[in-house]
């Protein structure tokens, strides 16, 4: 039986090896062909080119069956090592590979592969030959634009995406969740369910929360809130500007200027839009002398940042230039460090299982090789700590040797969606940085100064992305705590509308999200469009239940069920919401 790790690498050498082949294709098809790069990724492929007409949807069956007939061929994938000048001499027309071997450092190795009359600047690996790739089994997915090095400076390019499997049936399982993943993307959500926008004519990259949307946000943070102060936080607000000294301090004007936006001149000082919380948390903290007596301090903040990112990776709600983190800090002594991070742990897996995420994975990035700041003694525990509570919650977890950042170790959490889909969402983040570069103090018992132990913390990473992750992993339909609308009332008739008034209004009196269909269409397309809102429940409304003070329920799962008065039904729907159903 084949290995994971031995199954990895062959779909990896599957899907290089097929992009080289689609690359063969394309420029058979398309002469005058420029090629870029072209490389394996999670799940399939893709390669750039430069080509001398737009290339259309429509295209990518010919291409298809250009490549079956490369597969069918058999052809060998031949290495061979060249030197530089020769590269150079191979690649003359191909302007994309002549600029990759120029960056090449001085000694290393340059490889090509050839299959057939193709030739390609590559380090592998690939299959032995075009047979051991299955004709059948891949699949050219879509075409987008992408600039040369991710550059907007940069030519654009035309990318091809595909994918590529072992087998038939392995590439129509995948097909399957590519439909299920469309029917489920947060951006057509979004305008369905009338969730949220973007207006790309008032500025990228930044969100519109509609009403329903703004709905479920608001219970969001009601519920971080009342889970914060649970836990021993205090919430803060802080400004969404700061003078350049601030940033110039914290290092973001030496380290991040480039996803920071231009600064703003007011009296006669520049001024800077928060890319991060933290130097104004260090602030509040430096605004009266701290003693050990006073630590830890845990201070959250949902606190909006802005950050420029390219036009051309920004991406619905998980990839914008506004967005609210939901941030922390955590300010303790050494002796104190261990059970905070215990503590952030635990309380990061609480709110992942209370929303409906059970597979989590911890990835635990230590001390980086070299420009790391902080004693090693420092960075030693730091790192013990965090390992010791990731064993303490029985996680898996992967250790990234050296992948921490320069200023501390870190805890990345994963999540799984319902779709298998991990993310990247929680971080617990070490700081040996900042409290040194802001001479954070503390009095220890013994009298002395000493700098307290910093801990960045985002559980949910911000509010935008998450939901855009929420929104997908439910499908739209959410559990009847976060919905925004969790009861529609319809009546069978519009002599019945101010029944269906008067039984909303009553709902909503006992505190539940309730809206009546007052439309001119009929019973059934009424209770379609509710379903199609993907509404937890309705109320269907006639001369019966008007005259015996009753409900006929129905759920968005189809299961219908009489409920005794508003009273009860409302009790019902309480008790599933306190249990965060």
């Amino acid at each position: 039986m084949e290995k994971p790790e031995e199954r990895t690498e062959r779909l990896h050498k599957i899907r290089h090896s097929t992009a080289h082949v689609m690359a063969e294709a394309v420029r058979e098809l398309f002469p005058g062909t420029r090629i870029a790069i072209g490389p394996a990724i999670e799940e399939g492929f893709y390669y750039d080119f430069q080509l001398p007409q737009p290339l259309k949807t429509e295209d990518l069956p010919r291409i298809e069956e250009r490549m079956k007939g490369i597969i069918a061929e058999e052809r060998p994938f031949q290495k061979r090592v060249v030197g530089r000048e020769e590269a150079r001499e191979l690649f003359r027309e191909e302007p994309y590979k002549l600029e990759l071997i120029r960056d090449l450092p001085e000694g290393e190795e340059i490889s090509l592969y050839s299959q057939g009359g193709f030739t390609d600047l590559c380090r592998g690996p690939h299959v032995a030959s075009t047979r051991e790739l299955p004709a059948d089994a891949f699949k050219l997915l879509s075409i987008a634009g992408a600039y040369w090095r991710g550059d907007e400076h940069n030519q654009m390019l035309t990318r091809i995406y595909g994918t590529a499997w072992q087998s038939p049936r392995e590439l129509a399982d995948y097909l399957r969740k590519l439909e299920e993943i469309e029917k489920r993307d947060h951006r057509r959500l979004g305008r369905e369910l009338d969730l949220f926008s973007t207006h790309e004519e008032a500025g990228a990259g930044l969100i519109y929360w509609h009403p329903k949307g703004a709905r479920i946000r608001a219970i969001v943070e009601e519920y971080w809130r009342r889970k914060h102060f649970a836990n021993g936080y205090e919430v803060v607000n802080t400004p969404h500007i700061g003078k350049s000294w601030l940033w110039e301090t914290s290092g973001h004007l030496g380290f991040y200027a480039q996803n920071m936006y231009a600064p703003l001149s007011i009296d006669k000082a520049d001024y800077y839009l928060k890319p991060m919380n933290c130097p104004f948390h260090i602030l509040i903290y430096k605004s009266a002398v701290r003693s050990y007596r006073d630590l830890p301090l845990r201070w959250a903040e949902l606190g909006t940042v802005y950050r420029y990112e390219r036009s051309g990776v920004l991406h619905g709600l998980l990839r914008v230039r506004g967005f609210t983190q939901d941030d922390a800090h955590i300010f303790c002594t050494p002796e104190q460090i261990e059970e905070e991070i215990l503590g952030v742990l635990r309380f990061s897996l609480d709110i992942w299982k209370d929303f409906g995420f059970k597979d989590v994975r911890a990835y635990l990035a230590t001390q980086p090789a070299s420009g790391a700041v902080g004693e090693p003694a420092r960075w030693a525990q730091a790192t013990e700590s965090l390992r010791k509570a990731i064993e303490k919650e029985k996680l898996e977890y992967t250790l990234d040797e050296g992948g921490g950042a320069f200023y501390g170790p870190k805890i990345d959490l994963k999540i799984k969606d319902s779709l298998g889909r991990e993310w990247q969402m929680t971080t617990i983040q070490f700081d040996f940085n900042m409290s040194e570069r802001f001479q954070m103090t503390f009095a220890a018992s013994d009298g002395s100064l000493q700098r307290p132990y910093m801990v960045h913390r985002a559980l949910l990473g911000s509010l935008e992305r998450f939901f855009g992750v929420l929104v997908e992993h439910y499908g739209g339909a959410f559990p009847l705590w976060l919905a925004p609308v969790q009861v529609t009332a319809i009546p069978v008739a519009p002599a019945f509308n101010e029944h269906a008034k008067a039984v909303v209004a009553a709902l909503k009196a006992l505190d539940l999200r309730a809206e009546a269909d007052l439309s001119e269409q009929r019973m059934n397309a009424k209770i379609r469009a509710a379903q199609e809102q993907k509404v937890p429940y309705m109320l269907i409304l006639g001369e019966k239940e008007k005259t015996a003070g009753t409900l006929s329920v129905r759920s968005r799962s189809g299961e219908q069920f009489a409920a005794e008065s508003v009273a009860k039904f409302a009790a019902m729907v309480h008790d599933r919401v306190k249990k965060l159903e």
